[in-house]
């Protein structure tokens, strides 16, 4: 029989639920994600790190687990809650099942509680802490959630050391803050050679390769936070080498930034597979996949979200940023086509 363990906000409210996974406590930033398929990509994508991670969709695992769909090596999420993990998955590729999963990545899970009534209260209030305790909630747990912050978020993720991937005409220089693998997948289809470097990488390390074009990737954490100031500054070198830079996500934000724009925190963030996206100069509108709990304040964005009106990008001219995912692997890619608009840049600058 499963055991009994429960959800505590930091407000108070408790969830009783069952433990699957790792049986353990946790504590996070508790977000929630639309997405009705792609499970596999949101618990790898490291944009999720210090977060326990809410998913909407009442049944998760039905596919199993599939290393090849993996968006990084690393579970960085604190926590997983679902309402219903599937314990037979059916699929040609499946490896295994989710709760397998977890209990071999070291991550808490909790199932069979009102998710519909727990995304609700993150609506109406905004993200808050939550702690996943095996035992009676207590006074000191509650403490223990509203206490927790998340720091240090994009150290944690990004690489070491500089790693090549790839082979073609263009080098990109790819600054990894937490990349999901399909930025880079998706440049190596347009003829691209990759150099990830790490988030402390400075400017004229960056430069020395030469690089074509500057790539920023997604990645966890505050834009503002202090830690990131070196990456901001080193983001403005970036921009005045001449080279192109494409930043997606938190790359969007740091870039933003080094612009002289400011960045606030969303409610309850965009996290999911269907976010719609007005391009401002065609009136087309995309379905887009995101993950991000913080926006740009602009009054000159070249796309916004339809649901409230936030900057979803800038253009700068040789440069240009987006908050979505274009790649959008376990989402749509109505946008992809903005790494051919990147291509675009490279080449034109490398004629000039």
């Amino acid at each position: 029989m499963p055991n009994t363990a429960y959800l505590i906000l930091e407000n108070g409210t408790v969830f009783e639920g069952k433990s699957f996974g790792l049986k353990a406590e946790a504590v996070g930033e508790i977000v929630f994600t639309t997405g009705m398929t792609g499970y596999l990509e949101t618990l790898t994508d490291q944009s999720y790190y210090g977060q326990i991670v809410l998913q909407t969709f009442p049944l998760i695992g039905n596919y199993g687990v599939i290393p090849a769909d993996f968006e990084s090596d690393s579970v960085r999420a604190k926590a997983y809650i679902v309402k219903r993990p599937c314990e037979s998955p059916s699929n040609f590729r499946s490896g295994g099942t989710l709760d397998a999963f977890l209990k071999e990545r070291g991550i808490a899970g909790l199932y069979d509680i009102d998710t519909r009534m727990l995304t609700k209260i993150i609506r109406e209030n905004g993200t808050m802490n939550g702690k996943i305790s095996q035992t009676s909630p207590t006074e000191a747990d509650r403490m223990e959630a509203s206490e927790y912050s998340v720091k240090g978020a994009v150290a944690a993720v990004s690489p070491k050391s500089v790693q090549r991937s790839g082979n073609g005409s263009r080098r990109i220089a790819l600054l990894d803050l937490g990349a999901k693998r399909g930025i880079a997948e998706a440049l190596k289809d347009m003829d691209c050679e990759i150099y990830l470097f790490p988030h402390d990488a400075s400017a004229r390390d960056i430069l020395k390769i030469k690089p074509d074009g500057i790539m920023l990737s997604n990645g966890p954490g505050d834009p503002a936070d202090s830690a990131n100031r070196i990456i901001v500054e080193t983001i403005a070198e970036l921009m005045k080498s001449g080279a192109p830079v494409f930043g997606i996500c938190l790359g969007h934000q740091l870039m933003a930034l080094a612009n002289g724009y400011k960045t606030k925190k969303l409610k309850f963030g965009h996290r999911g597979a269907n976010q719609p996206v007005k391009d401002l100069s065609t009136g087309s509108v995309y379905i887009t996949s995101q993950n991000h709990g913080y926006e740009v304040i602009a009054d000159n964005s070249s796309y916004i979200n339809v649901n409230d009106g936030t900057c979803e990008g800038l253009d700068y001219g040789h440069s240009f940023s987006v908050q979505f995912h274009p790649e959008a692997c376990g989402g749509p890619l109505d946008t992809k086509f903005l790494f051919g608009r990147f291509i675009e840049r490279i080449d034109n600058s490398r004629i000039r």
